[in-house]
């Protein structure tokens, strides 16, 4: 929601999205601000895997069980259960139903495959989003009346202005942006540890597209799945920026992430938001 400075620093019910790179600093503001106010944390990611992608996750593991027929026997005969012990600070079940495309020899999926898991988590994401005008009222019910929507990265993917507007109504929309040493940091840190990631279904075509004709190969699975996620993963930043900022100055305000890391106090954190607003 836009609104005047003085009537978000005065008011006993502040609700904050915050739009931005995973590692940009979104975890680090909310735990700022609840240093001397009662929040309720939402987390995107957790949601998502706890609540509208936990059955395809649980079924992806179940037939990866059953490729063991000892294993397979006992899970039929309901000798073993599995489940999807999610938590906010570990979200590898989503990471790893996600996947990385390429050679299935190196752990790589099919592209039809890895297709359908992304537009799956799309789906998830929209409809997590639109959950947060919901939780905002739960939380207030359980006498919490300040809310951070602490969303994905890939949040300005979904090119849903349902999804946005909804969200600026119930919420202000904050987008932390990545200084220059901080993008070198992203990048760095998915040179050294690649990781699953969501992208936008055209964005995805193009890049394999690039990415087969530099290396000569003739199919998806011919690819190292890790080496595409190094390759594609600063193309990807750049790609997302733009749409960032889009976002923010339709909808909501901005900060940098250098800033932010300055901040030491919630009392600062408030003034680099009130800032940003006025």
């Amino acid at each position: 929601m836009k609104l005047p400075a003085e009537q978000f620093k005065n008011s006993d019910n502040k609700c904050l999205t915050l739009l931005g790179m995973s590692g940009v600093g979104k975890t680090h503001l909310a735990k700022l601000l609840s240093t001397t106010d009662q929040w309720f944390h939402y987390s995107g990611d957790y949601r998502i895997g706890a609540q509208y992608l936990n059955n395809a996750i649980l079924e992806n593991i179940k037939q990866r069980v059953k490729q063991d027929k000892w294993l397979k026997g006992l899970l039929d005969n309901k000798s073993i259960s599995i489940q999807n012990h999610i938590t906010f600070d570990n979200l590898s079940s989503v990471s790893a139903f996600l996947g990385k495309v390429g050679n299935p020899e190196l752990g790589g999926l099919p592209i039809d495959e890895f297709v359908r898991r992304q537009a799956l988590h799309k789906e998830a994401e929209i409809q997590t989003m639109l959950d947060v005008a919901k939780f905002i009222t739960k939380a207030k019910k359980h006498g919490v009346n300040n809310f951070i929507n602490d969303a994905g990265g890939s949040l300005c993917e979904l090119d849903d202005d349902n999804v946005y507007k909804s969200l600026a109504k119930h919420t202000v929309i904050l987008y932390i942006r990545a200084s220059k040493s901080n993008e070198s940091a992203l990048i760095e840190r998915a040179q050294t540890h690649p990781k699953p990631l969501y992208y936008q279904a055209n964005f995805l075509k193009q890049q394999l597209d690039i990415y087969l004709q530099e290396n000569g190969f003739a199919y998806v699975a011919q690819i190292n799945p890790d080496a595409f996620v190094r390759w594609i993963f600063p193309r990807l930043l750049e790609h997302r920026k733009p749409k960032y900022e889009a976002i923010a100055q339709k909808y909501g305000y901005s900060i940098d992430s250098e800033d932010l890391y300055q901040c030491t106090s919630a009392e600062e954190a408030y003034e680099l938001i009130y800032g940003a607003i006025k």
